[in-house]
């Protein structure tokens, strides 16, 4: 995922997206998705939770009978977003009385008294386990009274629910394989808001993979907030839930959507340092389907600051899962998050991050300063003491790094060939069309007969940071 790739579906990059479903139904619902991919995953569970309750998607909120914000919290500003939409909404809202405004997601929990009670901007509050009680809280906030529930569950999965696929181009589906998190990282809130950790069974995960790729689809993103420690049929005591089942490793689970088909593209979000082993590492090196990509977030290149962070891992540690990674897979790309300004981060402990950076040769990384979120384990025990100039001056020197990394890298690229899965007409140029190749680099190319589902082989003639260019070659 590249969120300066201007070449790729917005539904895909992590931003704010509006999202149209395909059936047509009496009452029309109106849903935008803010943050991650786990979260556009969700607002696809929700689409088709409504559509059986006789909703049709609009892309146009003056249409709507029912307004859904599906929301992020993992940073402040991404929640100053969310409530000056729902103050526009608000607005509507004056002309249409009977409109109905909810929020979902990670702020659901967190901010419901304040948004529903103190500031008055929604009728209905649903946290991330409660989307199958949307119809009846929609019903609740018809009625004039205010509709709540945001109850986190051990076991919801939604494994039974076949999400009404929302991207535009057919060719790249999510499959959400796990819920919640059980790592305690000390600056993050998705464990509050999202519950603890569990699996979906697998068959399950197989059998939309298969239906993804019978309807045309040509590549999916596994989805977890960890997906390396995906484990079905047995628990955290090492207890066995069903004796009549076997037990299956994310390792096994790769390997058995790799088996789907050769011509379906797999891919995988987000792995953890801590608990990435080399039998995921030779799965991927065994199938020409699984993407060699690997997004390995690191926050921090000092070990001091990842003890405060609590991230369970060292600097020396996160180097060794590098090389690891090099060995095995010396073709794949890396990518990283990483954040600066964290509570108490000296200049030199930010240092060690940029030369962990350069070490490392990132592809690509998603780099922001630090944010406190409330019930954090940071805001309890840590100061917030690292001035918002020196804040945003230490991003921007990664920020700058990582620019001239990604531009290097791009450039080596020049002469070489890769297969292309094309995923859509750029929008720059009706004569062009765009695709990933395996190693998640966007590639554009003249459209000659392509079409979105096709493979390519293309021959790289330029780049930028961001993407590069080439020819279609050997198609024949």
């Amino acid at each position: 995922m590249n969120w300066e790739n201007k070449e790729i579906d917005e539904s895909v990059q992590g931003t704010a997206t509006m999202i149209e479903g395909e059936t047509d139904g009496l009452k029309k619902l109106y849903l935008e998705s803010y943050g991650c991919q786990m979260n556009f995953s969700d607002s696809e569970i929700v689409a088709s939770i409504l559509t059986k309750s006789g909703f049709s998607t609009t892309r146009n909120p003056l249409d709507a009978d029912v307004i859904l914000l599906n929301t992020c919290s993992i940073r402040e500003n991404a929640e100053q977003r969310v409530r000056n939409k729902l103050s526009q909404f608000n607005t509507i809202k004056k002309n249409n009385p009977a409109l109905v405004i909810g929020i979902l997601g990670c702020m659901a929990e967190r901010l419901k008294t304040e948004l529903l009670e103190q500031e008055k901007l929604v009728d209905l509050v649903a946290g991330p386990d409660a989307y199958r009680d949307l119809p009846n809280l929609i019903d609740t906030a018809d009625s004039g009274q205010k509709a709540v529930n945001v109850l986190l569950s051990r076991e919801e999965t939604y494994a039974d629910i076949s999400p009404v696929r929302l991207g535009k181009n057919g060719v790249n589906a999510f499959i959400s394989i796990m819920r919640g998190c059980d790592n305690m990282c000390s600056f993050c809130v998705v464990p509050f808001t999202r519950g603890r950790e569990r699996s979906r069974d697998p068959e399950s995960i197989l059998n939309e993979a298969k239906e993804l790729f019978e309807k045309g689809f040509r590549e999916v993103t596994l989805l977890g907030q960890n997906v390396d420690s995906y484990r079905w049929n047995i628990t955290k005591k090492n207890e066995v839930i069903e004796p009549s089942k076997p037990t299956v490793s994310f390792a096994q689970l790769l390997e058995k959507i790799a088996l789907v088909n050769p011509l379906l593209r797999v891919r995988f979000s987000t792995s953890h340092p801590k608990d990435m082993t080399d039998d995921v590492l030779h799965v991927i090196a065994k199938y020409h389907n699984i993407c060699k990509y690997i997004h390995l977030p690191v926050q921090s290149g000092n070990t001091d600051v990842l003890a405060r962070m609590n991230r369970g891992y060292s600097r020396e540690w996160y180097l060794e899962r590098i090389k690891a990674i090099r060995t095995i897979l010396p073709e794949a790309s890396i990518s990283s998050d990483i954040i600066t300004g964290f509570c108490g981060e000296t200049e030199e402990e930010h240092q060690d991050t940029v030369s962990l950076m350069k070490i490392c040769n990132f592809d690509y990384s998603y780099m922001f300063s630090y944010s406190e979120r409330p019930k954090t384990l940071a805001e309890r025990k840590f100061k917030d003491d690292v001035p918002e100039d020196v804040k945003k001056r230490r991003l921007n020197e990664v920020q700058t790094l990582q620019h001239d990394l990604a531009f290097k890298n791009n450039s080596a690229a020049i002469g070489k060939t890769f297969e292309v899965l094309v995923e859509g007409i750029s929008k720059r140029s009706s004569d062009e069309v765009y695709g990933r190749n395996s190693q998640n680099l966007t590639v554009i190319f003249p459209k000659e007969n392509f079409k979105p589902g096709d493979y390519a082989m293309v021959k790289i003639t330029e780049s930028t940071s961001a993407t590069v260019r080439g020819i279609a070659v050997n198609n024949n």
